[in-house]
């Protein structure tokens, strides 16, 4: 009973989560209007990418993206590059 009830909580708490919502490009982004042409080959499934460029406020900003399995690019993180002066 016990078991239960504790897969019972689990599968609830589990159905609340909420998943990340996606990043979209914006213009400057690697993925903005569809994947590259070139397909990154030589580095592995899961490698991280980085990319800087000027976000849509034109303030200076990091997009991190992952090398997925079909050799495509997701983009999981765009963060503002501050200037510590």
């Amino acid at each position: 009973m016990r078991k239960a009830i504790l897969a019972a909580t689990l599968a609830a708490g589990l159905a609340a989560c909420t998943a990340m919502p996606e990043i979209a490009p914006i213009p400057g982004s690697i993925t903005y209007g569809g994947q590259p042409a070139t397909k990154l080959t030589k580095a592995p499934v899961g490698s991280v990418v980085h990319h800087q460029l000027n976000d849509e406020y034109g303030h200076p900003a990091e997009e991190t993206y992952v090398i997925q399995p079909d050799r495509s690019l997701r983009l999981v993180r765009r963060e503002q590059i501050v200037d510590p002066n």
